[in-house]
């Protein structure tokens, strides 16, 4: 069979899986019913993956650093090998331009090629070592060396609004599998065509490897049974998962009332606020809503990092940036939605603040075709927000609010007001450092990346990018979802003490024979002194 293939088959280790219960994909732009039916996973099929994955998972973190790295890099080809046909069934099922697409690929692809680089370098092995002190009084130390292993089989959700960087081969798995996991995917059931085409690439690449077949399985369906089955399932270690608060708190219960609980690593909710304060209001207000509205509206304001919520002083500034604001967004196309469950909620979310007498609507975009998003921008004042809770939900797509209020004080405790969020901006001048240096304490306690003078859509996948931050955000602010140390989340640390060295693993044998960068007695080792 090519790898191109869409058959709708479920993709359980090397074997395609037919079941009974099928479903369908819908063009969101046109909703015509596309083909194939897919297969429609149930329990019975969460067990089959989860046992394979169970029998790969000692396999396949025993291969060496450079084996993975290896494995990465070729999914990363055989995805660019697809050619446009992905880029044309991802448009086809989400309703984004193939532009947009097109750069997600490449997104993709080099999110892996970037864990490759990090796994070869010895980042996901992070060894120390300590000399034994067989002399020191009163006790001696023993000889204790540790290295980071694979937690074990993965769940990973696919998301909505990536069909490729936050879904098969997204983030989620490519740093489950850099960590030496294997992984089973729930496609997301939008984009069920695309994410075969995905899949199939991965497991391309885990048989040409020569590795178990086990380290790689796709699931696609439209229960909510299915999801809660896989993440029952006492073989599965952890999760990744991107999606709505219900959905991610859903999966957290389940997994924390298992009789073996195991994290959950949830990006849920945030409206990441953007701080206009009075010096840069006074000297960019025009082009403060000129970035504002574009990063609002890029992509029908279908990314977590959308900014959902603008935060300034009352005043001429602000005035000046609502107004222009305002132009932009009664100008703004309509575009369509991923799928017409976003859509309706979406409505009903701006439907909610249309009817508050306390909010004004000062602006609304073009309307549009089924399944469109029309921009929307509010104002309410800042006592109005701290007063109605529901003023901070996220509303997932192209509307935003702007808080206005009377003073400093005021700003800080709309601040501390916040839940936790993915972002938080400020957009300053010199002489707004004052009022950033007392927003910044606070900012710190609520978001997972803070910017200065930029807007938030834009992820940079590198080694510094944290796309994470406190609840409901994620349901774990340690960890990013996105950057090499995203794969963390997958690797727990064991510690050898005393073990001879023909049974220690090669990470954390004497020479260092993997050529990995390790602590040694607290330092960092060199040629020179490689224990012996």
């Amino acid at each position: 069979m090519d790898m191109n293939d869409i058959t709708g088959a479920l993709l359980i280790g090397s074997r395609d899986i037919a079941t009974e219960r099928r479903f369908r994909a819908v063009d969101p732009a046109s909703g015509a019913v596309l083909e194939p039916a897919f297969a429609d996973a149930g329990p019975g099929e969460v067990a089959q993956a989860a046992a394979l994955a169970a029998e790969a998972a000692p396999l396949y973190r025993a291969i060496t650093p450079e084996a993975r790295a290896a494995f990465l890099d070729a999914i990363a080809a055989n995805i660019e090998a697809i050619g446009d046909e992905l880029t044309a069934r991802a448009a086809q099922e989400t309703g984004l331009p193939a532009a947009r697409l097109t750069g997600e690929r490449a997104r993709t692809t080099g999110q892996l090629r970037l864990f490759a680089g990090w796994v070869r370098a010895g980042g996901a092995d992070e060894p120390r070592l300590d000399s034994p002190l067989p002399e020191r009084a009163p006790l001696p130390r023993a000889d204790l060396r540790m290295r980071h292993i694979g937690i074990g089989p993965v769940a990973v959700f696919g998301a909505s609004n990536f069909p490729l960087a936050f879904s098969v081969a997204g983030g989620d798995t490519a740093s489950a599998l850099a960590a030496g996991c294997p992984v089973i995917v729930k496609g997301h059931p939008a984009h069920p065509g695309t994410s075969e085409l995905v899949g199939r690439a991965i497991r391309a690449a885990v048989s040409d490897a020569g590795l178990p077949e086990g380290v790689f399985s796709l699931l696609t369906g439209t229960s909510n049974e299915l999801g809660g089955a896989l993440v029952a399932d006492p073989r599965i270690k952890a999760v990744g998962f991107t999606g709505s608060r219900a959905g991610g708190l859903a999966l957290c219960r389940i997994a924390a009332g298992r009789p073996e609980p195991i994290p959950v690593y949830a990006e849920m909710s945030s409206i990441n606020p953007v701080f206009l304060l009075p010096g840069a209001l006074n000297a960019r207000a025009e082009a403060l809503a000129t970035g504002f509205v574009g990063s609002l509206t890029m992509g029908a304001g279908q990314f977590c990092t959308n900014p959902g919520l603008i935060i300034a002083l009352a005043g001429g500034g602000l005035d000046r940036f609502i107004a222009a604001a305002a132009t932009h967004v009664s100008s703004a196309a309509a575009a369509t939605m991923l799928t017409p469950g976003i859509a309706g909620a979406y409505a009903r979310g701006v439907a909610t603040l249309e009817e508050r007498a306390d909010v004004a609507e000062v602006a609304h975009g073009n309307e549009g075709g089924p399944n469109s998003c029309r921009a929307t921008l509010f104002v309410a004042e800042a006592a109005v927000f701290l007063s109605e809770p529901v003023l901070s939900h996220e509303v997932f797509g192209a509307s935003s609010l702007v808080v206005r209020c009377a003073d400093a004080g005021e700003m800080r405790a709309v601040a501390r007001a916040l839940e936790g969020q993915l972002t938080a901006t400020l957009h300053l001048e010199p002489e707004d450092h004052a009022l950033a240096a007392a927003l910044l304490p606070i900012l710190e306690d609520k978001a997972g990346r803070i910017l200065a003078n930029g807007w938030p859509t834009g992820v940079e996948v590198c080694h510094a990018m944290v796309h994470g931050g406190p609840f409901p955000a994620t349901s774990d602010p340690r960890s990013t979802s996105v950057g090499t140390l995203a794969i963390r989340r997958f690797l727990r640390p064991v510690c050898y003490q005393d073990l001879p060295e023909a049974l220690l693993p090669a990470a954390v044998q004497a020479g260092n024979p993997l050529g990995l960068p390790r602590l040694v007695d607290g330092k960092p080792e060199t040629d020179g002194d490689a224990r012996p």
